[in-house]
């Protein structure tokens, strides 16, 4: 009988990202993008000082819009077309690089860089141009009310209910490129654990939460993650 999986969750963190060029935003010394946190990166700063935080994220912008999606990514869109069953991807990645890839079931548990919310609607506008304080919600057409849709420091994760119903029922965890030093995500092996996954950690090196991870494999994830999923599908298949 081929070896197959019903349910794979992947999470995928900045070391993803970084073999297309980008950098880990969250330096050691606690800056973003040579911001500190508390000014770019948190609900407060953004009601001190909205301008600022619209011109930090929409200077983001271009270098994302330009990135291009590599193996890592693009192997996962060959897992998703040829495994026969489901595979879903939550990252902590504000880029689009999944979806540029061909990515799908992918939950973006941090935002989007190219959305907005409204805070006056909850009306998501995607734009890959500047957001100002006079931008208007096309929805409900107020004016000032378009948040990043970013999650800021002590915001609740998006999709979460979809995010811990995948990993109560996977069968198959595997990390990419995240450090596992930030929570609730860093907790999301442990869960799939649990829960009777096997567990796989894509990574350059040892991460702090490694004791719950069953293989490890270490190494740039262009080059280690395309061979593990070629091996997972031919595991599946009937021939």
């Amino acid at each position: 009988m081929p070896k197959t999986y019903s349910n794979i969750v992947v999470l995928t963190g900045a070391g993803i990202s970084a073999e297309s060029g980008l950098a880990t935003f969250r330096s050691a010394n606690g800056l973003w993008n040579n911001h500190r946190v508390e000014d770019v990166a948190t609900i407060e700063a953004f009601q001190r000082n909205p301008e600022y935080v619209h011109d930090f994220y929409n200077e983001m912008k271009p270098e994302l819009l330009r990135a291009k999606p590599n193996p890592a990514h693009l192997c996962l869109t060959k897992l998703q077309q040829a495994f026969p069953n489901r595979v879903s991807i939550v990252t902590q990645n504000v880029d689009t690089l999944h979806e540029k890839a061909g990515n799908t079931n992918v939950y973006h548990i941090h935002g989007q860089i190219n959305q907005a919310v409204c805070l006056n609607c909850g009306h998501i506008l995607e734009s890959w141009g500047d957001i100002t304080t006079e931008t208007n919600c096309p929805h409900c057409e107020a004016v000032g009310f378009m948040k990043p849709n970013i999650v800021f420091f002590g915001e609740n994760l998006l999709y979460m209910d979809k995010v811990d119903s995948l990993l109560q029922n996977c069968d198959l965890f595997i990390s990419v490129g995240t450090s596992g030093v930030v929570f609730p995500a860093a907790a999301f092996v442990q869960i799939a654990k649990q829960n009777g996954a096997e567990t796989w950690e894509f990574n350059l090196e040892n991460t702090s939460n490694n004791y719950y991870f069953d293989h490890h494999i270490f190494g740039p994830a262009g080059t280690t993650l395309p061979r593990f999923v070629d091996g997972l599908i031919t595991e599946a298949s009937p021939d």
